[in-house]
């Protein structure tokens, strides 16, 4: 096998569920192969480097093996090799992630009409 469709790839390798989920990950800018913006049809090749972005995650992978199948993940995972500077990049970004203060802790959903009153009160709009 000489080269296999860049979004046939990504799902055989399970970094995305569907076809058509790596059809618009490629569509959106979110995959580049040697670094270019690629089309869903290029063919990919054994040695060429990808970068895919997944939410604040950027990674960089070197392609090992090509399947025209989704098989196991153990099988996919023996498709692509991570460098190491990409598992660097992730490690800070996640604790970047973590170090970041939560918006507001305490706050599910609505605010009941006691946080209402609260708030009002904070805010200075309480007419009492």
């Amino acid at each position: 096998m000489v080269g296999i469709r860049l979004d046939r790839w990504l799902w055989a390798a399970r970094w995305y569920k569907t076809r058509s989920q790596a059809t618009s990950a490629i569509n959106g800018g979110h995959v580049q192969v040697a670094g270019e913006r690629a089309k869903a049809a290029r063919p990919v090749r054994v040695g060429d480097e990808v970068r895919l972005r997944k939410g604040p995650y950027e990674f960089q992978l070197i392609v090992r093996g090509l399947s025209e199948q989704r098989g196991p993940a153990a099988v996919a995972q023996a498709l692509f090799e991570e460098t190491e500077a990409s598992k660097a990049a992730r490690a800070v970004v996640a604790a970047e992630l973590k170090a970041m203060p939560s918006p507001l802790p305490g706050l599910h959903g609505r605010p009941t009409k006691r946080d209402r009153r609260q708030l009002a009160k904070l805010l200075g709009w309480d007419e009492d």
